[in-house]
């Protein structure tokens, strides 16, 4: 691929996301000796995180990368690692972390290999993200982190002019913007199908995870268990007793090491309105929650968020719900969900549809989707019942039954699934043109995402935010929550 065409590409995304194009990653690929590489060659990646999602990403990039260095806090993950076979398609076994070195501090990692690596993968609890991924930039490796981007407000922001400063390719792991289905969306509320935007409603399942009114005070300590490095794992959070209530995957219920819910599923879920209207700073948010406590997320949240006119776009209000209130799911006002599923029920969906019995077992009726989001526009709505934004529904079905794609103004990524989001980070740290999720527009979403529990931990309190400056003029009590104070030996 032409350096030309790599231009090109990315002055069509900058401009379909409403990113500034200060935020290239090179003019060409001369300009960083890991560009030069040939698109065949294979880089050098430590993977940092190797159990839950990072099973899956470490596994991913080593089809088309040579994995070096695993580390991990937990020895039992690092043995199933090094010693795990992958089938490939013509049923060839290959073991591809077997001659990795292996580590257990990603500290000692950089300052044993950082020669030797040319990129990094991040997928471990949100409270570590920024400072891994931080080294990892200010060391001159390319990058890929898993959602959300970091724990805190500052860390996403600080995170964002680093990855520009540095000049490394940089993706965040929401797989859906991968999708060719979910750019096509982005394209299509762009052109203007549905018409101007003014609402946005985004709703999951979450949490599944032990949190509040489950879990409102700090778990009492347990013994250590021999494979696990808690000091490790602790890491920039506050010392406190291990328990087998955060690790492993509980941890995302607690302030301390997860982001929650929101943090959790907004980055899939919000992603496809978040890029296609092109939002950056909100102007004011409001959150109500349920259940509040200083040691885990609540038990549900409501979240309001007002953006202010962007170029040809009005003012929009998106409005985020979580969990569970008086035993029921936090949805969007129920009329505007009545008219949804009226209009999607007009639809053939054969196995997809969601219904469930009523109490004398006869009727069957429509229900939302557990995850996705409303767009509500002048001329329609956009009904995705999805939590990538990879499956949209314009309604009502019959005013647009003769719709047909806009003109492509992204390009496109293969099938769109998790693993063509590493193909397309490795192609960008070779000189291709910058990955989708790229942590200009991931850091952004980010913040977005984060400054929602922000709201929620000053449940009831109209915020008003001054994004550039990061101040809440009105309240500046809850800056407090943009950024944490790191345990001794860790910094950004």
């Amino acid at each position: 691929m032409s350096q030309g065409t790599n231009r090109r590409d990315f002055i069509k995304y900058t401009a379909a996301t409403g990113m500034g194009y200060w935020v290239a990653a090179r003019k060409t690929a001369a300009d960083d000796a890991l560009g030069s590489k040939s698109p065949n060659e294979r880089l050098n990646v430590a993977c940092v995180g190797i159990g839950g999602k990072g099973d899956s990403d470490s596994e991913q990039v080593s089809k088309h990368a040579n994995v070096v260095a695993v580390c991990d806090v937990d020895d039992k993950r690092l043995d199933k690692k090094i010693n795990q076979e992958i089938k490939g398609k013509d049923g060839s076994a290959s073991r591809p972390f077997e001659n990795a070195k292996r580590y257990n501090d990603f500290r000692k990692l950089f300052d044993d290999m950082d020669k030797s690596i040319d990129a990094v993968t991040v997928s471990i609890p949100d409270h570590m993200h920024a400072v891994v991924t931080m080294m990892a930039i200010k060391a001159g490796k390319h990058v890929y982190t898993q959602k959300p981007m970091t724990h805190d407000v500052y860390e996403a922001r600080q995170l964002r002019l680093a990855a520009v400063e540095h000049k490394v390719a940089t993706q965040m792991g929401n797989q859906g913007t991968a999708s060719p289905k979910l750019r096509e969306g982005v394209e299509m509320i762009q052109a203007g199908t549905i018409g101007p935007v003014t609402e946005v409603h985004i709703w999951t399942n979450r949490p599944i995870w032990p949190q509040a009114p489950k879990i409102m005070t700090r778990p009492e300590g347990q013994p250590v268990p021999e494979y696990l490095h808690w000091p490790e794992w602790l890491g920039t959070a506050p010392e406190r007793p291990y328990s087998d209530a955060y690790h492993p995957f509980k941890w995302r219920g607690f302030w301390d090491f997860g982001t929650g819910a929101l943090g959790d599923m907004g980055c899939h879920t919000a992603n496809l309105p978040f890029m296609a209207l092109k939002l950056g700073h909100p102007t004011s948010l409001l959150g109500a929650a349920g259940d509040l406590n200083t040691e885990t997320y609540p038990s549900w949240a409501h979240v309001q968020y007002e953006f202010a006119a962007r170029e040809n776009m009005p003012p929009v209000k998106v409005n985020w719900y979580e969990g569970k209130k008086d035993g029921v799911l936090v949805h969007p006002p129920e009329e505007l969900v009545t008219k949804v599923l009226a209009e999607f029920a007009k639809i053939p969906h054969g196995d997809k549809e969601k219904k469930k019995k009523n109490a004398e077992g006869k009727k069957k009726e429509l229900l939302l989707n557990n995850s996705g989001s409303i767009v509500v526009g002048e001329k329609g709505i956009m009904y995705s019942p999805h939590d990538y934004g990879g499956e949209w529904y314009l309604l009502p079905a019959e005013e647009f039954k003769d719709y047909k794609a806009p003109p492509e103004t992204l390009p496109r990524n293969g099938a769109g699934g998790d693993e063509d989001q590493k193909i397309e980070w490795l192609a960008a740290a070779k000189g291709g043109p910058p990955a989708m999720a790229n942590f200009n527009y991931a850091g952004m979403l980010t913040e977005f995402i984060l400054l929602g529990n922000v709201a929620i931990k000053n449940s009831g309190k109209m915020l008003y935010w001054d994004g550039p400056n990061m101040k809440f003029p009105n309240a500046p009590e809850a800056e407090a929550s943009l950024r944490r104070e790191y345990s001794k030996g860790y910094s950004l």
